[in-house]
């Protein structure tokens, strides 16, 4: 009986109020430890990439041979692609020259065009079809250019723009507003719902990590970025162990 449950189930957990607050709080950790390690220990966008690639597809292995959904793997394969989006973005932006308008620009091509190879190769971008390897690439893929576009994004509302860390929270957090209030009481399609909601969390993330951890004359509160690294893991961890998280049901079940 226990396996014809697991096979109507997906790899990915359940879509309620938890995992969008886990998602938030890895986010942020995603900008405070991508930051920690490219400007705090000076390792440089480029190295930094490189090591959070590294773990981003061991991660994204592991996942992929789990023959169940198992919370701790699942949001560490989040964490990954949080961490490698900062320094991904960062580097592009920064280090490439393309500036946060073009690597914005960039990063919504890349992830609309995945999105679509997605859908015309398996018929349905709805997490409720993440339990086959194939499905598990393109979602990780299309995560991973989602986290990337948030940092992008986030940079480009607070810096380009000129709304500060504080104004960028408020504008995306509106935003997360309205997607909740549009699948409240619209019949708007909730697989496009979620993916906007998934993409808004990552540019909500990244200026509030950059509003801990960046200097005071930049608007930040100049935290340390080991320590609200290492506060974000802490409470990541508490809400996996206090709130029990479910595996959400196959499409068609």
């Amino acid at each position: 009986m226990k396996n014809i449950v697991r096979n109507h189930l997906s790899k990915v957990p359940e879509v309620t109020l938890i995992f969008w607050v886990i998602k938030i709080f890895a986010t942020t950790l995603g900008e405070t430890g991508g930051d920690a390690v490219s400007m705090s220990m000076k390792l440089g966008y480029l190295v930094g990439t490189a090591i959070f690639s590294v773990i981003f597809i061991i991660a994204v292995i592991a996942q992929i041979k789990a023959k169940q959904f198992h919370p701790f793997l699942y949001w560490t394969t989040i964490i990954a692609t949080t961490t490698v989006g900062t320094t991904l973005a960062d580097f592009a932006d920064r280090s490439l020259g393309v500036g946060y308008t073009g690597g914005t620009t960039l990063l919504f091509t890349l992830l609309m065009v995945s999105l679509f190879v997605w859908y015309k190769t398996l018929g349905s971008v709805s997490v409720n079809t993440v339990h086959l390897p194939k499905a598990e690439m393109f979602y990780w893929i299309t995560i991973m250019f989602s986290q990337t576009l948030g940092t992008a994004l986030g940079d480009w509302t607070a810096d380009t723009a000129g709304l500060g860390y504080g104004g960028g929270a408020i504008i995306f957090s509106g935003l997360l507003l309205i997607v909740l209030g549009a699948h409240l009481w619209t019949k708007i399609s909730k697989t496009t719902l979620f993916w906007s909601a998934f993409i808004l969390t990552r540019p909500l993330g990244a200026v509030v990590g950059d509003f801990l951890d960046k200097p005071l004359a930049a608007g930040g509160l100049a935290l340390s970025r080991y320590s609200a690294s290492i506060a974000l893991t802490i409470v990541i961890i508490a809400f996996i162990l206090l709130f029990s998280q479910r595996a959400g049901a196959r499409a068609g079940h």
